[in-house]
């Protein structure tokens, strides 16, 4: 299915407001081809009369009667004509934006059930250029391009057709602007197309790297990097300019084309007609209408050439943007899922492999948690620790072996059931714009502000939180940058608490916070902690000294398990990383 096909699935359910839009549009169209032979029969009148003075025919006088019945005629069919345009595009502006809303939505939707890998493989700047810049391409030119379309073929068929009426000899002439535009425009349209594309993608690409320098704006500034930054983004848009250039060149020159043929074919048509006004075929009002009508031909097929660029970068988004919703969703339910009714929290790897594509990261990792167990998870970068995680939440599923929790095979849960289970908290605290309370909340949504307070409380941010201006109301700004980072750590933790989660997920939590709060936050999550199995990712190895089972990862295996006292008896891999870390820090 083409991306126009797709995109009429969003048009469809408004087809009553497009289908009377199209009526007023042929109401248009056929006034607009009766103005010229009316204007033309003014003008035979006129002349008739004028020639009748001259040739001294008796009684002859300018009819002026006839001549102000025209007038009017003309006078309401252009006031018609006006309506019936401003209620097509009433109605065309109304479906359009309601079809286009329904498009974002979708996007929306899509996002929350796209599978975790797709964000990987994609940039932030190329997914907010395909949901925002590519989208409202489209909607412009839809917006723009619809009425105008519809509106030059039925014009186009009307004038053909008045064309004929009046002398089907110059018609012929007339008519062959028609197929010699289609031939020059399809030839520039199909070398055309495909930079169009290729602009979108730069776009996309320029987005990125706009995206990326923003957020690492203060390392830029801090290592001195302004200049490379420049760079980079100087060659993205060098990239989306040359190529933006050559795409609209090439689309512009159709235009002018066209209306070169136009040219010729008028001065053609007019030596016929004049030909003809002098050998009594046709009258002058005649000639005058059939120049018209070979204007009201061409002004329809300049109006598509000039919406050709727009078209072709609209078509360029849709395509970008009906991929990214033709993405296959993340993984699948089973049909009848199984439903736990009480969880206790037991958590059991058995035997799990997983890789990326070929490459492998997990491999026959088998660890048996006990329920309310607190289990670290350590190792150097890239040993698999996040990818342990993913595969528990079924971010990813696993290649062969099975994850359990309290015996139920994760994949033989509902996606929601699932992950209702984690509460979490990261390093890269996440934190909407809006008000402390609301952010708290986000967990349970229908919380009182008496539990909003309690979780405040048990986790140590409710005195912080009464001192600012307005306390639990207290807007936070886009970054959240009118509170420190551990403030924002400690309103995580009391929103993680509020949910009530079976099961924590503590990625690095407690590795970027100032050294005020630190003490502070280890209360909050040990209170956070009770009577939870809790997964705590850190490189802070005091941090998990008091863990119940430390797994000790390199290269996608399990090498030591145990407890701190017992692995650094081992003197192993962790007993080596942990002495380390204390040399370092003395």
């Amino acid at each position: 299915m083409s991306s126009l096909r797709k995109m009429w699935q969003f048009l469809k359910p408004y087809r009553f407001k497009l289908g009377i839009a199209i009526f007023c549009i042929f109401i248009a169209a056929v006034l607009t081809a009766a103005a010229p032979a009316i204007e033309g029969m003014g003008t035979s009148q006129l002349a008739s009369d004028v020639e009748a003075i001259r040739n001294g025919v008796e009684g002859a006088h300018i009819q002026y009667d006839i001549i102000w019945n025209i007038i009017v005629v003309l006078f309401i069919i252009y006031v018609v004509n006006g309506l019936s345009r401003m209620a097509m595009q009433y109605l065309i502006s109304d479906a359009i934006q309601a079809a286009v809303y329904d498009l974002r939505m979708a996007v929306k939707e899509k996002m929350t059930r796209l599978p975790i890998r797709y964000f990987d493989e994609h940039s932030a700047g190329d997914l907010m250029s395909r949901m925002s810049t590519d989208i409202e391409a489209l909607s412009g030119a839809l917006q723009q391009s619809f009425s105008q379309i519809v509106m030059s073929i039925l014009g186009i068929i009307f004038a053909v057709i008045m064309m004929f009426v009046i002398d089907w000899q110059m018609a012929l002439v007339g008519v062959t602007i028609i197929p010699l535009s289609y031939v020059l425009s399809k030839y520039i349209i199909n070398h055309s197309q495909k930079l169009f594309t290729i602009q979108q993608q730069s776009l996309g690409d320029l987005n990125s790297v706009v995206q990326e320098k923003f957020t690492g704006f203060n390392e830029i500034k801090l290592y001195n990097y302004q200049e490379n930054a420049i760079a980079d983004f100087q060659e993205a848009n060098n990239k989306l300019c040359e190529n933006g250039f050559k795409a609209n060149f090439i689309s512009g020159l159709m235009s002018p084309s066209v209306s070169l043929l136009t040219y010729i074919v008028i001065a053609i048509a007019v030596f016929m007609g004049a030909v003809k006004v002098a050998e009594g075929a046709i009258v002058v009002g005649a000639l005058q209408a059939f120049v018209r009508y070979i204007w009201q031909v061409n002004q329809p097929l300049a109006q598509i050439t000039q919406l050709a660029p727009t078209i072709q970068s609209s078509i360029a988004a849709m395509d970008r943007v009906f991929e990214y919703l033709d993405e296959k969703d993340d993984i699948y339910d089973i049909e009848n899922p199984v439903v736990i009714e009480n969880y206790e929290g037991a958590v059991s790897f058995d035997h799990v492999h997983f890789g990326y594509g070929e490459r492998p990261v997990i491999q026959d990792v088998s660890v048996e948690i006990k329920p309310g167990e607190m289990v670290a998870i350590v190792g150097p970068t890239g040993a698999g620790k996040t990818t342990i995680i993913n595969l528990l939440m079924r971010f990813y599923d696993v290649n062969s072996g099975a994850i359990r929790i309290d015996g139920v095979d994760i994949r033989d849960m509902r996606r929601d059931d699932l992950r209702s289970l984690f509460g979490m908290v990261l390093q890269d605290t996440w934190l909407f714009s809006g008000k402390i309370k609301d952010n708290i909340a986000y967990g349970k949504p229908n919380a009182s502000d008496e539990e909003i307070i309690d979780a405040a409380k048990r986790t140590n941010v409710h005195h912080f939180i009464t001192t600012l201006p307005n306390g639990y109301d207290m807007e936070l700004n886009e970054e959240s940058s009118n509170i420190s980072n551990g403030e924002k750590q400690l309103i995580t933790i009391a929103r993680a608490l509020l949910s009530d989660p079976r099961i924590l997920i503590l990625d690095e939590a407690t590795s970027s916070v100032d050294t005020r709060l630190d003490a502070m936050i280890q209360e909050a999550m040990a209170e956070l902690m009770k009577g939870r199995t809790s997964f705590v990712i850190a490189h802070r190895l005091s941090t998990i000294r008091n863990a119940d089972k430390i797994l000790v990862m390199r290269d996608g295996n399990i090498i030591e398990t145990g407890n701190h006292d017992e692995l650094m008896e081992q003197g192993g891999f962790y007993a080596d990383l942990y002495n380390s870390q204390f040399a370092d820090n003395a």
